[in-house]
């Protein structure tokens, strides 16, 4: 099953996390001191916030898959579809090991298709430094990426 995925970078995360905290009823699953999600299963959506990109507003959308197969099943739709596709396979972002790729809807929103393969304990095992990101979502030159 499918998790639809938000990823919102906010300017003041403590008071994001209080916010959105109150609105879903529920504590993040993970909060680290640039970044929080949420693991709602009513709905199901993995919702993250962070403060990691250019400016406050929608980072990306796109699905968390629970499978490898699931994820497979994407690729080929976008694929079948013509769509511009960076597969990006396994990478670390977002305190996540995961397998991803990308594509971008008409207005220029970045959608990410991922299926997660493990926790890491740092944003980005490959960063360089401590506000960059190296896997950015197409076309985002300071996209979080989760």
């Amino acid at each position: 099953m499918k998790r639809f995925h938000v990823h919102i970078q906010v300017d003041d995360l403590p008071a994001s996390i209080n916010f959105y905290t109150r609105l879903f009823a529920a504590d993040p699953a993970r909060v680290e001191a640039d970044y929080a999600k949420w693991m709602l299963d009513d709905p199901r959506v993995n919702f993250a916030i962070s403060t990691r990109g250019a400016k406050p507003g929608l980072d990306h959308l796109g699905f968390q898959t629970d499978t490898a197969e699931e994820l497979a099943q994407l690729k080929t739709r976008a694929e079948g579809a013509e769509m511009a596709l960076l597969d990006e396979g396994e990478t670390s972002c977002c305190y996540a090991r995961s397998d991803k790729h990308w594509i971008i809807d008409p207005q220029g929103i970045p959608w990410e298709h991922f299926h997660t393969l493990g926790n890491i304990p740092v944003f980005n095992e490959g960063e360089q430094t401590a506000g960059g990101s190296a896997c950015c979502a197409p076309g985002k030159a300071q996209s979080s990426c989760c």
